[in-house]
């Protein structure tokens, strides 16, 4: 099926191109350039289709208003403690963006900037690519990213690589929200992750290096469960959780099921971590997708992606990549 390929704004002096994806299964995923985004992804249910993300229905709210939905973040996803780090001996600083922290990037990281895509038909995919400067948000390196989109029957799959001309810290993620219902929030969705330990956070949300185990905790998700406690009360979720070593890749990370149990998700990836994240800061001041309105827990967030504050922890997984050591990460969705 042929991709459709329009104009969707533009940002700066650039246009911004959306392309649309349609499987054989009826699955039909729009993607943008502007930060790689997800902007809507619509699954056949009985008697329809039902939109299962968080997104703007035109491209105006991006820049003024999205907590990256659907986007890629980068350089480095999540938190670096003090927006700086060393590396062979130099300081880097970055750009703050969270305080005197730097989340996804900084205000100018990869989830802000307009990518070039090129269609795969042959493949129902579209590849992204993007070149980030030497000095880019403050960090070292000229590197070549690359992101592909493929869209077989209910499964998305995402494949990253970027190659640099020098050391420096990379670490990408995919920030889909999902609301797989039709209610305004995802508290009783049901979510379960082979993860039986956390990265321990401070008061600045930028981990402790800590890494303790979830037993006993609202971070034990081996065992499906809602986001409320016992006595039906809100969780709130914002944790990176480490992943259980040993793990076949062939076996879903996480499974999440939506209320009415019309549709499920499951999650592959080769990271070694993800951020459970429902919704806790989400407060969207204009419409969304179809009209919708985005406040506190509208959407869930399921972010594979190595440990936050890698560069200040040198027991977590190794974020540092080189000419001779390329980055490469693949994930895949699947909503049935």
């Amino acid at each position: 099926m042929a991709i459709a390929v329009s104009t969707f704004g533009t940002f700066g002096d650039k246009r911004v191109d959306q392309f649309r994806l349609v499987s054989d299964t009826g699955v039909t995923v729009d993607l943008i350039s502007y930060g790689v985004a997800v902007r809507d992804w619509r699954v056949p249910v009985a008697g329809g289709e039902r939109s299962v993300v968080l997104g703007f229905d035109t491209f105006e709210p991006y820049p003024l208003h999205s907590p990256h939905f659907g986007s890629l973040a980068g350089r480095v996803a999540n938190r670096i403690k003090g927006a700086s780090f060393d590396l062979n001996g130099k300081t880097y600083k970055l750009s703050a963006n969270a305080g005197d922290l730097q989340l996804h990037g900084g205000d100018e990281g990869l989830g802000r900037q307009v990518w070039d895509g090129q269609v795969d038909e042959a493949n129902n995919a579209v590849r992204f690519t993007h070149f980030s400067p030497d000095g880019a948000m403050g960090y070292p390196g000229n590197v070549n990213f690359a992101a592909t989109y493929t869209l077989r029957g209910n499964r998305l799959r995402l494949e990253l690589t970027a190659t640099t001309d020098q050391p420096t810290p990379i670490s990408l993620v995919q920030h889909q929200y999902f609301n797989l219902g039709t209610t305004d929030d995802v508290l009783d969705h049901t979510i379960q992750v082979n993860s039986s330990a956390y990265t321990e956070l401070g008061a600045d949300l930028a981990p402790t290096g800590a890494i303790l185990p979830s037993a006993g905790t609202i971070y034990d998700l081996r065992q499906p469960r809602t986001m409320r406690d016992a006595a039906g009360q809100p969780v709130d979720y914002d944790i990176g959780v480490a992943l259980d070593t040993g793990r076949s890749h062939a076996d879903p990370i996480a499974t999440v099921a939506g209320p009415d149990r019309a549709l499920t998700l499951k999650l592959w990836s080769d990271r070694p971590g993800v951020q459970v994240y429902n919704g806790v800061w989400t407060d969207i001041p204009v419409p969304g997708l179809n009209g919708k309105s985005y406040k506190k827990h509208a959407g869930f967030c399921l972010e594979d992606q190595a440990f936050a504050d890698a560069v200040h922890n040198p027991h977590f997984p190794n974020v540092i990549h080189s000419p001779e050591r390329p980055y490469s990460h693949w994930c895949e969705f699947e909503i049935a």
